[in-house]
């Protein structure tokens, strides 16, 4: 009853349902029975795509067992001809065949390579047959150029003349490339021999700048060395090697007005050098020592390695001949000892004096003439005195070099002397025309007659009294001799000199300036600079003798244990003469009394005296450079910890200096006694040593 109610009012409710209602439902029917139509549709297509599959297996399978025994009735059939073939072929076929086979495999081995050589062509290949990119496992084999033996058989070539025809093209091949190696060969000896060339063009190019170069520096260097010998020279610490370049430095001609160079000759130190040394140049060998000789010699190949005129260099060999004979003699003086080389020479006196006779008066060449006899003399095989005649042909050599030397110095002489006769006419007329000057200005001051003084102007004498109008001074009476009745106490130790004696004397220094070749001008700025540095020296003196005249204390003493601190070297020696400061140093001693000293020490038995400080005083009053004080530090030893050196430093003309002192550290308070001061070119320094305190 239920279901039927339901049912009944379901259709009630449908009836009663409004027009838009009943739309929609069967809107959504519609919908629903398109969609199960769809479905149907899909169902059918899957289903034939299905039967399709199954249908083309089916085909498949079918074809391939067609496939299958086709090629079953296909390899029967072969095999059933094979077998007839066999069965028809004869004996004598079968070894035409053989025979072909064999020709042809021959005929391709011999186009193979062997297997060796298969083997070292895939060694040195990139690739080897065993690996390569192009799966080829024989890579290593000969390549045989198949095509080309099947057209060469259809054209009718045996196998023989095939082998024959690439033997010639192989032989053409190579005699062209031997053509192309040939002319490859001579372009590249060709581009080596132009490298070479030029190459050799370049070097000789280089070869000539670089002479240029080393000429350039030479020169350089000669008038570096030619400067400092005159800086040297001036400055009054001369070398002997300065005073031998000097000498050649007049060796040319002086230079005329108008000359290049003449306004800077002019400007040069008058007489530099040749006011002490008018004698030969060989005479300075004869004062000197072994050491200063070994130095004269090697700076005498300094300059016969730089010089380039042939006049200078025959003066630089000549030096080095005599230096060579002086360096020898004393050489031996220093091995076998003075008494003994004194004693040789007593020995020896009469053959020296004999050929010293022999030698001397005479002029290079007849010491030449001289020399050739003598080797004549020695090489005539005549019973001689052989030593004595080498030791004369020894002698010749070096008289004869100092015979060269004699004749270039006349020549520097007379040169010199021409210069300064010509520089003092110029001074000459120079001061005529300043004394003219002033006489013209006299005269008009005093109103004299000016046009007449003007007409005797030419032929006026600067000596000439009248005309210059110049009285002659009256006699002073303190010039008279002071005479006295009895001999001065000042006088009583003076020499006496008789008259005749004096006189005589001075005629003869007379003579001896009269006969002397030039007399040097004294220079004026000598006599400022020596009393500038007397004035130096003294105040020194004074500060050292007032630091001296201070005396020691009780427990003061002298300080002067110099450290040796090496020969240095300074930028300034060739300016500067290097010496080293004076001092006066004073070390403080005295007795410690500390915890350990007090138990084991007393007034009666004291301990020992200790190094408690010291006081410095180094003089530099020459410092050229004032405005920098001179400095000190200390240096540590590695050998002794016990000392340290205390090194002193200043600029030109000093040298370092260092002392030895006690290695603990200062006290550096001015309460306690410390100083470091430089005044008046005292350098001062004092310090006291940090005490040491005993502890249990």
């Amino acid at each position: 009853m239920g279901g039927g109610h339901y049912s009944s009012s379901s259709r009630r409710r449908s009836r009663s349902r409004s027009p838009e209602d009943r739309h929609q439902s069967s809107s959504s029917r519609n919908h629903n029975d398109s969609k199960r139509r769809r479905d149907d549709d899909h169902d059918d297509s899957r289903r034939r795509d299905r039967e399709r599959d199954r249908d083309r297996d089916r085909d498949r399978e079918r074809d391939r067992d067609r496939d299958r025994d086709r090629d079953r009735d296909r390899d029967r059939g072969r095999d059933k001809d094979k077998k007839e073939s066999k069965k028809r072929e004869t004996s004598a076929e079968r070894a035409e065949r053989k025979a072909a086979r064999k020709a042809e495999k021959k005929a391709n081995a011999s186009l193979l390579l062997s297997e060796e050589a298969r083997r070292s062509a895939a060694e040195v290949s990139f690739y080897s047959a065993d690996s390569n990119p192009f799966f080829d496992a024989n890579l290593g084999e000969k390549f045989v150029w198949g095509k080309k033996r099947e057209k060469e058989r259809k054209e009718g070539l045996t196998a023989e003349q095939a082998r024959k025809k690439d033997i010639e093209r192989a032989i053409e091949s190579k005699q062209e490339i031997e053509r192309l190696n040939q002319r490859r060969g001579e372009r590249e000896e060709q581009m080596r021999l132009r490298e070479e060339e030029d190459m050799r063009a370049a070097r000789m190019a280089e070869s000539a700048q670089m002479s240029a170069w080393i000429d350039r520096e030479d020169d350089f260097h000669l008038e570096q060395a030619k400067k400092r010998a005159e800086i040297r020279v001036r400055e009054r610490r001369a070398k002997p090697i300065d005073f031998l370049a000097l000498n050649l430095k007049w060796s040319q001609p002086p230079l005329e007005p108008g000359d290049e160079g003449y306004e800077e000759s002019l400007e040069e130190d008058e007489g530099i050098g040749l006011e002490v040394d008018v004698e030969e140049p060989y005479t300075i060998f004869d004062s000197l020592t072994l050491e200063d000789s070994e130095e004269l010699h090697e700076d005498i190949k300094m300059y016969l390695s730089l010089e380039k005129v042939e006049a200078n260099l025959e003066f630089w060999r000549s030096l080095l001949i005599v230096s060579s004979s002086s360096l020898e003699t004393l050489r031996t003086e220093r091995a076998i000892g003075t008494t003994a080389f004194a004693a040789q020479l007593r020995s020896n006196a009469s053959v020296k004096a004999e050929i010293t006779r022999l030698l001397s008066g005479k002029n290079y060449d007849q010491l030449v003439a001289l020399q050739n006899q003598v080797q004549r003399k020695l090489s005539s095989g005549e019973p001689i005195d052989v030593e004595y005649w080498e030791g004369l042909l020894k002698e010749l050599v070096v008289w004869k070099a100092k015979a060269k030397l004699r004749d270039m110095h006349e020549v520097v002489l007379s040169n010199r002397l021409e210069q300064l006769r010509r520089k003092q006419r110029d001074e000459a007329v120079k001061f005529k025309d300043e004394v003219k000057s002033g006489l013209r200005a006299a005269a008009a001051v005093a109103g004299g007659d000016g046009e007449e003084d003007d007409g005797d102007e030419d032929d006026m004498d600067v000596g000439d009294d009248e005309e210059g109008g110049f009285a002659a001074e009256p006699w002073d009476e303190s010039l008279e001799p002071v005479s006295f009745e009895r001999v001065p106490d000042a006088f009583r130790n003076c020499a006496l000199v008789d008259p005749a004696e004096e006189l005589a004397k001075l005629y003869a220094l007379r003579r001896t300036v009269v006969g002397t070749r030039f007399v040097a001008k004294p220079r004026a700025a000598e006599a400022p600079a020596d009393a500038s540095t007397s004035g130096v020296n003294r105040q020194e003196e004074e500060i050292y003798q007032a630091a001296v005249g201070q005396g020691l204390d009780a427990e003061e003493e002298v300080f002067n244990l110099e450290a040796d601190v090496g020969r240095s070297s300074y930028n300034w020696e060739d300016k500067y003469r290097p010496r080293k400061p004076r001092y006066f140093n004073k070390v403080h001693t005295g007795y410690e009394w500390n915890k350990y000293n007090q138990t084991h020490y007393d007034s009666d038995n004291p301990p020992p005296k200790t190094v408690q400080g010291y006081k410095f005083a180094l003089f530099y009053s020459d410092l050229i450079d004032k405005s920098k004080a001179p400095t000190y530090r200390v240096i540590k030893s590695k050998d002794n910890t016990e000392t340290a050196t205390l090194l002193f430093s200043a600029g030109p003309p000093y040298e370092d200096i260092a002392f030895t002192i006690i290695n603990k550290p200062w006290e550096m308070s001015r309460t306690k006694g410390f100083r470091a001061s430089f005044e008046r070119g005292v350098l001062q320094l004092h310090f006291t040593l940090r005490r040491e305190y005993y502890r249990k």
